[in-house]
Formats: structure tokens, C-alpha cells, sequence
């Protein structure tokens, strides 16, 4: 089966259930804060791994041999849709000020981001992609520099209460 079918679940989570449960959702998830510096350099090298996993995906095949490696994959895969399915729905329903703080925030600032990796980790072992793996490394590696400027940009918005929430709560796990 071609890997592109991977994506069809991961997009309709990603893109279809913010507005289902909130109509500005998916508009404040594809809101990217302001960079600074090397910031954007690693915006675009972000932007360009996404767009590469997600066309690698279509030159992929799944490999449905029985292996630790095709039970490893839809473990991480199915992981990762479900927690990013959670993290959308705790990011569809932030308080007041439209800070995010319940479902899986109480444990990470940056689940969705991290549901990601999962769920790319997961097709780069259903593929059995090497490439696949490597771009997705590339991928979290700046995916740190933008949560970094999204960050900046919270603490600039909330003030107080954004600085205490980072207290309390891991950037990742």
C-alpha cells in the first residue's frame, strides 16, 4: 500500500476536528509566532522537511511484514493520532485569555508538536524509511525553534500567568 494513505488520518485530525469543535481552532493553530534571527532560517528548513515527509510519503510503500518494525510503527502511529486528536481538543477549548492549560498541557506545553513526532516516527517505520526518519529528525530539530519563538511570544501575551504555567509544566515531557 502507498505510504501516502498515512496521511489521510493524520490530516483529517489535524485539519478537521479544530473546527469541529471550535472555529477560530484551526485558525489560531496555523497562527506562527514572530521570529527572530536563526528562528527563520529554521522556519523554513521546518516548512521544507514537512513538505518532504509528506511527498516522500507518496514514493513509499508499506511494509506489512510482521517485524518489531511494522509493530513499532503502528504503535507510534496510532499513538501519536490519538494523542494529537486529545492535544486539538484541549487546544480547541483554552481559557478565557486563550491560553492553553488542561487535557494534555497540563503535561507538556507543546503535545501537539510532539504528537507529531510520533506520528511521523510511525510512518518512517511503517515505510521503513531511513529518509523518511531522517527528515523527521530534521523536522523536530526546528521544531524546537519555533516553539521557542511561540514561547517568546506567550510570555509576551500572558504575562504572569504564561511564566507560572512554565513553572509548573515541562517545554516537552
Amino acid at each position: 500500500m502507498n505510504g501516502g494513505w498515512l496521511l489521510l488520518p493524520f490530516l483529517l485530525v489535524r485539519f478537521g476536528l479544530p473546527p469541529l469543535l471550535d472555529q477560530e481552532a484551526l485558525r489560531r493553530a496555523a497562527h506562527f509566532a514572530p521570529r527572530q534571527g536563526g528562528e527563520r532560517a529554521a522556519y523554513a528548513v521546518y516548512q521544507g522537511a514537512n513538505a518532504g515527509i509528506f511527498l516522500g510519503l507518496f514514493f513509499l510503500r508499506i511494509r506489512w511484514s510482521p517485524t518489531w518494525l511494522l509493530w513499532t510503527g503502528v504503535a507510534c502511529y496510532l499513538l501519536g493520532l490519538g494523542l494529537c486528536a486529545a492535544a486539538l481538543v484541549s487546544f480547541s477549548h483554552p481559557d478565557g485569555d486563550g491560553l492553553n492549560t488542561r487535557g494534555l498541557y497540563r503535561f507538556s506545553r507543546n503535545p501537539i508538536y510532539l504528537d507529531y513526532f510520533l506520528c511521523f516516527v510511525g510512518m518512517a517505520a511503517l515505510t521503513q524509511s531511513p529518509a523518511l526518519l531522517g527528515l523527521t529528525a530534521v523536522f523536530q530539530c526546528c521544531a524546537h525553534w519555533i516553539i521557542l519563538a511561540e514561547e517568546r511570544w506567550c510570555a509576551q501575551r500572558f504575562g504572569a500567568r504564561y511564566a507560572a504555567y512554565c513553572r509548573r509544566v515541562r517545554r516537552y515531557l
